[in-house]
């Protein structure tokens, strides 16, 4: 997986969606801690600028509620400048599919 991210991120005009993580995790019994390898991942290889958030529902329900995915997806993305954390919550996004 590591390597063919890496790969795709290579190419400047794909962005990534930090989206699915709970439910591609054991649904019971994950953790932040179990979503931060991947997070930090995509964040060093994409860059916070090509990163945007995605919550998934209503897929998330089967592993956890939408404040659960959110609270879980900033968490593993650590401490982000208030410019940043607009760029991944929905800045990032409105840029790449041309919304105003």
């Amino acid at each position: 997986w590591a390597a063919k991210m890496a790969a795709i991120a290579e190419i400047p005009t794909i962005y990534c969606k930090v989206s699915g993580m709970v439910t591609e995790a054991d649904h019971r019994s994950w953790s932040v801690g179990d979503l931060k390898p991947y997070v930090h991942h995509i964040v060093e290889i994409f860059g916070i600028d090509r990163l945007m958030f995605g919550s998934d529902w209503p897929v998330c329900l089967l592993a956890a509620g939408y404040d659960q995915v959110l609270c879980a997806a900033l968490e593993a993305i650590g401490p982000l400048s208030d410019e940043d954390a607009a760029k991944f919550m929905g800045g990032n996004a409105s840029a790449f599919y041309g919304l105003s």
